[in-house]
Formats: structure tokens, sequence, C-alpha cells
């Protein structure tokens, strides 16, 4: 029996009382995000702007507990508290005071249409103008070069600066787009953005690549989003990046083919998406000595797998 879309989330009077004409952004934790690009993302502008809950989601009948446990806290003799997993909706207001909204939280487990239906709903009841998704994928590219992004959208205007790397592509799916497919199917605007992460660093977090997306978001939705506490990472994580790349012969050599297969492909001679060379490390290899020292910094002394 299909069930309501309406019935898997519940809005509060804040969400009743909205003006129309509002962006909504959402990411949702699960899918690639290399660099965790688009969790920093999110993250960033819920830390920067005070936001209030205005929806949330029936997360009992989407999430699947066995593969993503919460963690629950014992003290003593008793069990104190649990980590609820959960997927809301807020509103914010950027730097100039304009109200946005973000749907944050874990991707679905199952369910997909029904939670898609529903946030098309939520949307449309919300009377929200435009929608954009961002995350991080892993590409053979340096960080010593600019990031590329990639943009898709409901319609080829809403990113008319992007351009293609591909004719056509088969990746497994996800809620973050199928939300995207259906939105162009109703004929409503939608857009997402993909921000490519040096493959190296894919698993680590690499706050240069979400400073990437928040300006690819700012262009598409034309809200004023503060990027200085990104920044601020960027240039820490960016300065031992460099600091642990010039203490290595290999990983030295490593970065320059990959410079000149990027700017052997901005020349149009060559394509970022080829197969590396042989002799080149896999991007595992390459990636356990970044993500060592990146592991360090977050945790300082600590041991970051105890």
């Amino acid at each position: 029996m299909s069930r309501d879309p309406g019935d898997l989330y519940q809005l509060t009077q804040a969400g009743l009382d909205l003006e129309s004409g509002l962006v909504m952004l959402y990411y949702l934790d699960g899918f690639i995000d290399a660099g965790a690009a688009g969790r920093q993302l999110a993250a960033h502008l819920l830390a920067t702007f005070d936001h209030t809950e205005i929806a949330r989601f029936d997360v009992d009948s989407l999430i699947d507990y066995r593969s993503r446990r919460p963690a629950m806290f014992f003290a003593k003799d008793h069990w104190e508290s649990v980590e609820v997993p959960q997927i809301v909706v807020y509103l914010l207001k950027d730097a100039a005071g304009t109200p946005f909204l973000l749907l944050d939280g874990l991707e679905p487990d199952r369910e997909w249409e029904t939670f898609t239906k529903a946030v098309l709903h939520l949307s449309a009841a919300l009377k929200v103008r435009l929608i954009a998704s961002f995350h991080g994928i892993p590409m053979g590219v340096p960080h010593t070069r600019p990031l590329g992004v990639t943009g898709h959208a409901t319609s080829p205007e809403l990113i008319d600066s992007y351009q293609p790397l591909v004719d056509r592509l088969q990746v497994p799916g996800s809620a973050m787009a199928l939300i995207e497919l259906r939105m162009g199917e109703a004929s409503r605007p939608a857009v997402g953005f993909a921000v490519h992460v040096p493959h190296y660093l894919a698993h680590a977090s690499y706050p240069t690549a979400a400073v990437a997306l928040l300006a690819a978001v700012e262009r598409a939705t034309g809200l004023d989003l503060p990027s200085e506490a990104l920044r601020e990472a960027s240039a820490v994580t960016d300065a031992e990046i460099a600091r642990q790349v010039a203490s290595s012969e290999e990983v030295t050599e490593v970065v320059r083919s990959l410079e000149e297969q990027y700017d052997a492909y901005n020349a149009g001679r060559s394509d970022l998406l080829a197969g590396q060379p042989e002799n080149m490390p896999t991007a595992d290899e390459l990636g356990a000595q970044f993500e060592r020292f990146l592991a360090e910094q977050q945790y300082g002394n600590e041991n970051p797998d105890s």
C-alpha cells in the first residue's frame, strides 16, 4: 500500500509561517562525498547561522539502524542517552538577512520514492522556488590546481556557465540525485554541484572542496554565504598537504604527473577521467599518507582509531 508523502514529515509552527519564494539547499549523508565536501558545507552553514527547525522526517521508517547503528552512551550503571539519527529541514538567514532552507541528515536506506515525493510535497507546500544539492566526487586531479565543479540541473539555463565532462555516464543512484530527477519530471527547478576532489584526498576532510561548493551554491542561488571559517581551515590543511608533499619524492612525482595531466586536459589534449599510468600509485596507496596526517591534525595527540 502506497504511503501518503505528507505522513513522512511533520511541520512546526515556524514552518507554517514561512514566506514564499525561498531557496532550499539539501545534503544527505550516505552517498559519495569525497573530501567530506558536502558534509563540511552543511555543517558550516549550521555553525555560521542561527537556525530554526521547521520540519522533521520520520527516520524510523527510513533508516536501517542495523546498518548504521546510532551511538548510545552508558554511564556507570545505566544507559544515559542515544544519538538519534535525523533528517531535518532548518530555516536560516544568510549574511544579508535573506531566509533560506537547509534539508540535512542521513540518506534514507529505504522508501526512496516515498521520501522523494515527501520532499517534493514539502517544497511545494513551502512554495520553494529552487532546490540545490552539493557533494564531492573523487577525480584524478592535483590539489595544486583550482578545483573543478560539475553542475547539473533540471534546466540547462540554471547551469549555463558549467561545461560537462562527459556526454553520458552510469553511476550508482542516490536519494539526492533522485530528488533532482523527480523535480525535473515535475518541471520544477533544481540544481546540483559536485566538486572534483583529488582522489588521494577523497577519504580525508578537505575544506578547500567545501569552499568551492559554497561558491557554486552562492552563484546559483544568490545567497550571501560567508566562507571565512572554511577558508581558514583550508589554509591550514593546504599548508600541511604542501609540507607532506615536499617531504616525499614519490608523492611529489605523483602530484607532478597529475599536474601535467590536468594541464594537458585544459589544453584539450587529454581526459581527466582516463585511467592513470601503470607506474602511478593507486588512490588508496597515495591517500593513506595524506589521511594519516589529516587524522593527526584532527585528533591532535589522540589516537584516531581509539
